[in-house]
């Protein structure tokens, strides 16, 4: 039976971001803790990371680039482009290392082996463009593994769903040319939020017309306005698109608590939105699913948002089992 797979692995805490910096190796302690306590690494099949080959990074960034993080890495530099950024000797390899790690779950959902997914890797990766590192970002893990699903699996269409409360203009910019790939983000304005990208009028360009979508949500709105964004808006796009594969960016600092915006989204609004992403995942990728962490920087919200969604994926995994058994015919007794 196969079961959810879950990266979570001590290494990515050795990314030190420095004292006082939101994004901090904490998020993966306290998202460690409520998931061992409430018994999921049991119920889960763990993934082991191991580090991406240069290739693969290569799908969405330049050589020139990487090869710059890894030289700015070992020079002990505080931060790399922006402030915002912040590296240590380490980073480059545990960056590699994270992307590592979400190709080999979204491998093992691909093989079967797992029903679906979700990765806490750090560094975060949805700022991250092509040359330029963005927003606590070194390498884009989710468009990354979404190249790698095309290159290696020949998956057609990957749907990205993006519901961090900050924009994913990375991720977009990677993908906006290309309609093979659609990019939904729910995000708090632009016009008050980082990194201001992310208007309604950005929907993809050139072949990709039409493979953006962007919904920006005005500072304060929850659940109820959430829903309906995706009923009035997402979904009904998600339909028409048809997708072979669903990736979502998880952030979860859309939360009434978080300390980097002014939102006020509950766990309840994000169990609504994964459990609509598993539904169309059901209906047009035989349940291939797979949700990367991005931000989230109350640790308790965190937590306590990282360990409904594991829950959900368990149970949505189970579900999904018995009902394959059940519509399995009866074996004739000899």
């Amino acid at each position: 039976m196969p079961k959810t797979g879950l990266l979570v692995d001590e290494r990515y805490q050795l990314h030190d971001t420095g004292p006082g910096h939101p994004e901090r190796a904490d998020r993966l302690v306290a998202i460690d803790r409520r998931l061992s306590t409430e018994g999921y690494y049991k119920r889960t099949e763990r993934i082991k990371p191991v580090p991406a080959e240069l290739s693969a990074i290569e799908l969405v960034h330049d050589r020139e680039y990487i090869a710059r993080v890894q030289a700015t890495c070992k020079t002990g530099a505080d931060y790399i482009d922006t402030p915002d950024s912040a590296i240590c000797p380490k980073s480059y390899e545990i960056a590699v290392l994270a992307v590592g790690g979400v190709l080999e779950l979204v491998d093992a959902v691909m093989a079967g082996k797992c029903a679906n997914g979700f990765a806490a890797p750090r560094p975060p990766g949805h700022h991250a463009e092509r040359k330029l590192s963005m927003g606590f970002c070194l390498f884009n893990n989710i468009a990354i593994a979404a190249r790698h699903l095309q290159k290696k699996h020949k998956v057609g269409k990957v749907l990205i769903l993006d519901w961090d409360v900050h924009h994913g203009n990375g991720t977009q910019h990677s993908t906006e040319e290309d309609p093979s790939i659609f990019f939904c983000s729910l995000h708090q304005h632009p016009s008050t939020c980082y990194p201001g990208t992310g208007y309604p009028h950005e929907t993809g360009r050139g072949r990709g017309a039409g493979s953006v979508l962007n919904i920006p949500m005005a500072p304060g709105l929850g659940n109820d306005a959430y829903r309906e964004a995706f009923e009035k808006q997402f979904l009904p796009a998600a339909h028409k698109f048809k997708p072979d594969f669903i990736l979502t960016s998880a952030g979860f600092d859309a939360h009434a608590r978080d300390p980097l915006a002014a939102m006020n989204v509950t766990a309840e609004g994000f169990n609504y939105m994964l459990t609509a992403a598993l539904d169309l995942a059901d209906t047009y990728c035989n349940g291939r699913y797979v949700s990367i962490l991005e931000g989230g920087y109350n640790l308790q919200a965190l937590a306590e948002c990282v360990g409904d969604h594991v829950r959900i994926l368990i149970e949505r995994a189970a579900k999904t089992d018995k009902a394959t058994t059940a519509s399995k015919p009866a074996q004739a007794t000899p």
